[in-house]
């Protein structure tokens, strides 16, 4: 059998540079110290009474020397903390803290999860649930309606925030400053004829959502596609999440949209209630 020279040397070339090799002979940068105290962490992790250094080290299959440099490092992070007299490391602060903004995101999935599909039922159409990450919104639930003709996404996708009923649901809550800063770093695409592809557009739109208690993506993104969607807020008035229904305009006309955003704004309100939350204008 033949053997791919080129893609047998990219491979070797790899390893050497830290990086594993992928399909095709590409391969993903990896960064060999930060790969080595993750593994580190997540060893001490399953150690809830603690490990020594000497017994981490033989865990990881590393010299007691390297082991220590980066607990240290760890530690000065906050991700790790020694306990001196007993000579054992456990997990630090810092980690609870990144751990913890993982558990407060899929507390909102698995709370709102019911309410979605009360929303699913009650309008016949797609529930979805989105937060804001790094600018976007990001589809993290959804529950399909029972139509043959349904939105239907991967979980994880990624939606902007000026042209979609989730996105600019998001966006309620949070300070013109920080509207623009966004803005600013992704743009205002123009992706139909009804996108909202200017800060001014932007600001009347949500403006009005405000009074409205509910935000209409009237084919901004994707044209003959409408979503109605209203924020979750926490206890902070902050808007954590958004729900949405979305569907074909023809199922989603003129006439219904005030009834399924009244329907949309108070469902997002129980989620809120459920939570803990409230709205920002009672802070």
């Amino acid at each position: 059998m033949a053997t791919d020279k080129p893609a047998a040397k990219r491979q070797t070339t790899a390893r050497r540079r830290g990086r594993k090799p992928a399909a095709g002979g590409r391969s993903v940068a990896q960064v060999q110290s930060l790969n080595r105290g993750l593994a580190l962490l997540e060893r001490i992790a399953d150690n809830a009474d603690g490990v020594t250094l000497t017994d981490i080290a033989q865990q990881v299959g590393l010299a007691p020397s390297t082991t220590h440099r980066l607990l240290l490092t760890l530690a000065q992070s906050g991700y790790v903390r020694q306990n001196e007299e007993l000579g054992k490391w456990y997990v630090g602060v810092k980690a609870f803290t990144v751990g913890n903004a993982f558990l407060g995101a899929r507390d909102i999935v698995e709370s709102s999860r019911p309410f979605l599909h009360k929303l699913m039922e009650a309008t016949g159409e797609t529930a979805n649930l989105a937060v804001l990450e790094g600018g976007e919104a990001v589809i993290v639930s959804q529950v399909e309606c029972h139509e043959l003709m349904r939105m239907v996404v991967p979980l994880g996708t990624r939606t902007p925030v000026h042209a979609s009923g989730l996105g600019k649901a998001l966006l309620l809550a949070i300070s013109e400053f920080e509207v623009a800063a966004i803005l600013h770093q992704h743009g205002l695409t123009r992706y139909t004829e009804h996108t909202l592809d200017t800060p001014a557009k932007l600001k009347q739109n949500l403006q009005a959502a405000r009074k409205a208690g509910y935000v209409v993506d009237n084919e901004e993104h994707a044209v003959g596609l409408r979503c109605v969607a209203a924020p979750v807020y926490d206890e902070q008035g902050r808007a954590v999440a958004a729900i949405s229904i979305s569907g074909p305009r023809s199922r989603i006309p003129d006439t219904r949209l005030r009834e399924l955003g009244a329907l949309t704004g108070r469902i997002a309100r129980e989620v809120t209630d459920h939570i803990g939350g409230h709205p920002p204008s009672q802070t």
